[in-house]
C-alpha cells in the first residue's frame, strides 16, 4: 500500500492535470470533504442493528469509493495547507491518550470530560 506522501502526490497530480486548483480554496475543499462524508453516512441512514451490518458487508464497493472520496480531500486539504498528516495524526493520538488514560477510558464512551 502506498503511503500518504505517494497517495497526495496521485492526489494532486491528479487535480492539477485537469486544472482544478483554481477552484480548491480551503472552504470549498471543506465543503467537498463534509459532503462526502455525509454521502458515506447516508448508506446507514435510518438503520439499525442488523441492517447496520448488512449495509457493512453488502455495500463494501460503495462505501469504499466514499471512504476514498472523504480520503481525497483530507490528502488535498493536508498538501494545500502544508500538513504533514503522519504527524498531525501522531500528534493528536498523544493528546487524545492523555485525555482518555486507559485507565479511566477503557470500555466506556464517555467523553474526556466525563471521565
Amino acid at each position: 500500500m502506498p503511503d500518504l506522501k505517494v497517495l497526495a502526490e496521485q492526489v494532486v497530480a491528479f487535480r492539477d492535470e485537469r486544472d482544478w486548483k483554481q477552484f480548491h480554496n480551503p472552504k470549498d475543499v471543506a465543503l467537498s470533504l463534509m459532503l462526502e462524508s455525509a454521502e458515506l453516512l447516508e448508506h446507514f441512514q435510518w438503520k439499525n442493528g442488523e441492517a447496520i451490518q448488512e449495509t457493512a458487508m453488502h455495500r463494501r464497493a460503495e462505501l469504499a469509493d466514499e471512504l476514498a472520496d472523504v480520503l481525497y480531500y483530507t490528502l488535498l486539504m493536508a498538501h494545500d495547507l502544508n500538513i504533514d498528516l503522519s504527524t498531525a495524526l501522531t500528534k493528536k493520538l498523544a493528546k487524545n491518550a492523555e485525555k482518555y488514560p486507559t485507565e479511566k477510558a477503557k470500555g466506556s464512551n464517555k467523553k474526556y470530560t466525563e471521565l
